[in-house]
């Protein structure tokens, strides 16, 4: 029997700046079971990397506020415990994979002495030992002359090859939940499978995964459920197989259309969303996507439409929820 991880209810995330106040995560609700990969998508400026670093309490207050909500991890609620207890989550029980590098790694210290420090923060081993266990998980993510890279600084190392390090960083702690944000974004599509493969096989040993991504072929490949983010809120949630066969909001099924398939033929046009995803200091009345919804009518300006359910496992926030598929 599956036991849930993590649950986060009604998370609300706003940011103070001169001009005004502005919500980039709104009234956030979902689960991870253990040993699931839960994948979050959306365009970019949709609030998927706010909600992840807020579950650990990394957005830099201020401007960032955490107005409400709940993070219940393991039965403590992380947005209410100390921040020492905070800490001892991060990386050892919670480990992050940050979507720029360069912003997670110490630009004053070797790769070896990062990754060594981790370990030691967390487990009570000798230096040696972390050194060998760190020398092996960059072997796993396949740096070339791994006992070299250890002595070297991130700036003398590409992009990509800083992205597996931070991988290897959050693979090799064995935490009880990953969450990777765009983790495979500076790597070549080799590396990638690989990378996949070793997140499958942390999987198998009941690691959960938070996957953020804009990759829809990567989700259908990699994630049990998705969750569908839209202008700071949820719009569809549900099992991988039920919102690819059937998906219940005009903008998931858009997302979808997106995907290029081989069978377009040479030269054939993408489909592209109308618009652009609203500013969160705009946000338009009642529903945030009606301004890009063909099937848009009075209701939509009026109300926010809530999360309701289309199927057992699978919710949608549309008052047509799936009946755009009738017309």
């Amino acid at each position: 029997m599956t036991q849930t991880l993590l649950r986060v209810s009604n998370l609300k995330v706003s940011f103070e700046t001169d001009e005004a106040n502005f919500v980039a995560v709104d009234d956030v609700s979902f689960e991870i079971q253990q040993g699931e990969i839960v994948g979050l998508v959306g365009e970019s400026g949709c609030g998927k990397s706010v909600s992840a670093l807020s579950l650990l309490r990394l957005v830099p207050m201020p401007p960032g506020v955490i107005e409400g909500g709940k993070v219940d991890f393991k039965g403590t609620n992380l947005l209410q415990a100390s921040i020492e207890a905070v800490r001892k989550v991060r990386g050892r029980e919670i480990s992050m994979i940050f979507q720029e590098p360069l912003s997670a790694l110490s630009p004053l210290q070797r790769i070896g002495q990062q990754m060594v420090e981790t370990i030691r923060l967390h487990r009570e081993i000798s230096k040696t030992e972390a050194w060998q266990i760190s020398l092996e998980w960059l072997g796993k993510v396949n740096i070339p002359d791994a006992a070299e890279k250890m002595h070297a600084y991130p700036f003398q190392l590409s992009g990509g090859m800083q992205q597996r390090i931070m991988i290897a960083m959050a693979l090799m702690m064995n935490p009880d939940l990953i969450i990777a944000d765009e983790p495979t974004t500076a790597l070549d599509v080799t590396i990638q499978a690989q990378v996949f493969e070793l997140i499958r096989e942390m999987k198998a040993d009941r690691t959960a995964i938070l996957l953020i991504t804009h990759d829809m072929g990567v989700v259908w490949e990699m994630c049990d459920r998705v969750l569908v983010m839209y202008a700071s809120r949820i719009v569809e949630k549900g099992t991988t197989d039920k919102l690819f066969s059937a998906p219940a909001h005009l903008y998931t099924h858009s997302l979808l259309k997106s995907i290029p398939s081989l069978s377009d033929g040479k030269g054939a046009k993408l489909a592209v969303i109308p618009g652009s995803v609203p500013s969160p200091e705009n946000y338009p009345s009642g529903c945030r996507f009606r301004d890009r919804c063909p099937y848009a009518f009075g209701r939509c300006s009026r109300e926010m439409p809530e999360l309701v359910p289309v199927s057992a496992g699978h919710q949608a926030a549309c008052f047509i929820a799936g009946k755009f598929f009738e017309t």
